[in-house]
């Protein structure tokens, strides 16, 4: 059975599965992008969502408790200064899963996981939306459209005289 055993063991002993889950939470905030199993995606978006939502507030409490999971100086002014502007009004949902389909060797899920707001693409796209067009039958498609009048320019004007 399977009682209270709610994560993903990823096959490591407690010591090993949090030092890979620091160190691609390093790797992430300091790339913002990083390539990785579905597996190890989906576990690192719950260990590292937490401590991403406590860089919104920027206390000497929070930089402690954020460094005693990472170990990283480096990471821990990055995700403070810089990724904590860019998510300071965002509720929640820091990161965001794209799966890129199989890995050949093994056939393993593949993936790469990025921070919501360092996606520049998918920015532009959420803010130049298409204007929607609607189906018109044939037969509006095939009746003539009336030309408006050209005005004709004051120099083909003098020129016509």
């Amino acid at each position: 059975m399977r009682h209270n055993k709610k994560f993903n063991h990823l096959s490591r002993t407690k010591a090993h599965r949090d030092a890979l889950l620091a160190n691609m939470t390093i790797a992430l905030i300091l790339r913002k992008r990083i390539f990785t199993t579905l597996a190890k995606a989906k576990a690192l978006r719950v260990y590292a969502e937490p401590l991403i939502n406590r860089a919104k507030n920027d206390t000497m409490a929070n930089r402690r408790l954020v460094f005693s999971y990472l170990q990283n100086k480096e990471a821990v002014t990055e995700l403070f200064r810089e990724v904590a502007q860019k998510i300071a009004d965002r509720p929640g949902g820091y990161t965001r899963i794209l799966k890129t389909g199989n890995r050949l060797g093994d056939n393993a899920k593949t993936c790469f996981i990025e921070l919501v707001d360092y996606n520049e693409n998918m920015l532009k796209e959420k803010s130049a939306k298409k204007t929607t067009r609607t189906r018109r039958s044939r037969k509006s498609a095939a009746a003539p459209v009336e030309e408006a009048p050209v005005a004709e320019t004051p120099a083909a004007e003098a020129s016509a005289e």
